[in-house]
């Protein structure tokens, strides 16, 4: 975890205003980027979570769901957010990319453990 980078990406490679990502050594576990879609508007900025595709089982999916969430609401500037799809979650708001990378990445950090245990068993 001490590898980890947050960064953002070019922007003649990004299909919005604004993408970051977290580069890890577990992506499939700890991976979260965030894209900025429009500059102004509801629902300007998703973020997505990697693993919320693969965790299926409570309790570890219910945490996860409500860590990102919290993460999310955590992040100065952001107004609303819901969830969109089972690894996106959509938010209104004028909050940092990097900063909603970094707060999400922390909340999936301490799930990783048990994340990752789960999907070895898959």
């Amino acid at each position: 975890m001490t590898n980890d980078r947050i960064l953002r990406v070019r922007d003649d490679q990004v299909d919005g205003v604004q993408e970051w990502v977290r580069e890890t050594d577990d992506d499939d576990v700890r991976g979260v980027g965030a894209l900025q879609r429009e500059a102004d508007g509801r629902w300007n900025w998703q973020v997505g979570v990697t693993v919320a595709e693969f965790l299926r089982e409570e309790p570890l999916e219910g945490e996860m769901r409500v860590a990102v969430e919290r993460a999310i609401r955590s992040v100065p500037g952001v107004a609303e957010v819901v969830e969109e799809d089972r690894e996106v979650w959509i938010l209104s708001g004028n909050p940092s990319g990097e900063d909603l990378v970094r707060a999400v990445g922390e909340a999936v950090d301490r799930l990783a453990p048990a994340a990752r245990a789960y999907l070895d068993e898959l």
